[in-house]
């Protein structure tokens, strides 16, 4: 048998190796901890604990929260919810410097409230907005990249299945995670809008500015938005209030999202009913194959006590616990730029998490600030996921230039980051309300 720091040494490296040959996540940590488990306690060990450990890391009854928010944005975008929100934001804010690419992160902000998927809502919002930012000329690094960015909100901006996926794994409450994620999503709105104004001030060329439209057609088209309003008052109201659990928000918010499909004017139905279906299975068991393989890792860095060393030595560090944090925040730099949001969740927190804890940290604050790194490596080359599904929306738009354009708003990300590490109340006051 090894001994556990020997056994470190080993595993961790092995992870990273077998990730970069091209191994999926989940398998490099199923496939890493294991070894680890085997070196250090044999394969008895193993046999016994991992007849049941699948089971109970998986048969989890908040993970049902996950398949329903996806099928939530799904049926809201085959509804049509996405094209009526932009078509609401283009005759409020299309006058604007940039107003078109303002109108494109007002949709995604709105279209996040109902998905909790960052890549479906850049995909639903670029397919709307991108063929009218080209038709009126707008610069591709502006228009793609305020798509790009638009989009990470939805792993902000509740639901988000990022949210619970982080409260699952470290058991705190996915409905304190949910609506903490509400005042920094505004935040980050609001700081991409400003952004995006100073960007066409000082760059005019960059979008040409719309016609305003009339106060009374603004007005009137505010009735398009009730789909959303529907499903905000069902899923966060219903949470808030606590009328709902988490699960039970997102199952109505479902089957409200469901019905508004129904009865609208959208054609093939059934075929949009069955490809929200699909998808909510296919990215359901990414998620759970994902969680088992980061659950069997865990147990090796329990095993070997890795966790509980960092913390003890984390707390003895003659520096502030801030600079802790912030340090914690930077590793999610590198790793942003090779791996996805779950990765660098289930990688990070079975270290991070017993550190932020014993540091005396509110786990909802900062579990807000790594989903928002997170973001910050959905627009980040060379795997920024949102960049590449944007480019995939239209053959005549150059990757590069995506990339590009969302550089502009990682800065305004970091600058988001930076109040939000600076004042924790923003992102804990309203889960204190509850």
């Amino acid at each position: 048998m090894l001994e556990p720091v020997t056994a470190i040494i080993i595993v961790i490296p092995l992870l990273f190796i077998l990730m970069a040959v091209g191994f999926p996540v989940f398998a490099a940590l199923g496939i890493s901890g294991l070894l680890g488990i085997f070196a250090t306690e044999g394969f008895g060990y193993i046999y016994s604990t991992l007849r049941t450990l699948t089971y109970q890391e998986t048969a989890v009854y908040l993970m049902t929260v996950i398949p329903l928010f996806i099928l939530l944005g799904n049926f809201a975008h085959h509804a049509g919810v996405g094209r009526a929100l932009f078509g609401i934001s283009r005759k409020w804010v299309g006058h604007w410097p940039g107003g078109l690419a303002m109108s494109s992160v007002l949709t995604c902000a709105g279209f996040s409230a109902t998905s909790g998927s960052s890549v479906a809502t850049a995909a639903t919002v670029g397919s709307i907005a991108l063929p009218e930012m080209k038709k009126a000329g707008y610069d591709q690094r502006l228009s793609t990249g305020a798509i790009a960015a638009g989009g990470v909100l939805g792993v902000l901006i509740p639901p988000s299945v990022l949210l619970v996926f982080y409260a699952a794994i470290n058991q705190v409450s996915a409905g304190a995670m949910l609506l903490a994620g509400v005042i920094p999503g505004i935040l980050s709105t609001v700081i991409f809008l400003g952004g995006i104004w100073v960007l066409s001030k000082l760059k005019p060329e960059l979008g040409k500015v719309s016609e305003r439209t009339p106060w009374k057609e603004r007005l009137v088209s505010l009735v398009g938005a009730w789909p959303l309003l529907v499903l905000i008052v069902v899923v966060l109201g219903g949470i808030y209030t606590g009328v709902f659990t988490p699960t039970e928000a997102a199952a109505v918010g479902a089957l409200a999202a469901l019905l508004m499909l129904l009865v609208s004017r959208t054609r093939g139905k059934l075929r949009s009913i069955w490809t929200s279906c699909q998808d909510a299975l296919s990215t359901t068991v990414m998620i759970m194959m994902t969680i088992v393989g980061a659950a069997i890792f865990s147990l090796f860095l329990s095993l070997v006590q890795l966790p509980q060393m960092l913390s003890e030595f984390a707390a003895t560090l003659p520096v502030p616990g801030l600079v802790i944090i912030f340090l914690f925040l930077l590793i999610f730099l590198p790793l942003g730029m090779f791996l996805d949001a779950f990765s660098m969740l289930v990688i990070t927190m079975p270290i991070m998490f017993p550190t932020v804890v014993a540091l005396g940290f509110d786990p909802i604050w900062f579990g807000i600030l790594a989903v928002k790194m997170c973001e910050i490596g959905l627009i980040t080359p060379p795997v920024g996921l949102n960049c590449y599904v944007i480019a995939g929306l239209d053959d005549d738009v150059k990757l590069e230039k995506v990339f590009h354009g969302s550089s502009w708003f990682v800065l305004m990300e970091l600058a988001a980051l930076a109040i939000l590490f600076s004042f924790p109340l923003l992102t804990t006051w309203l889960p204190s309300t509850m």
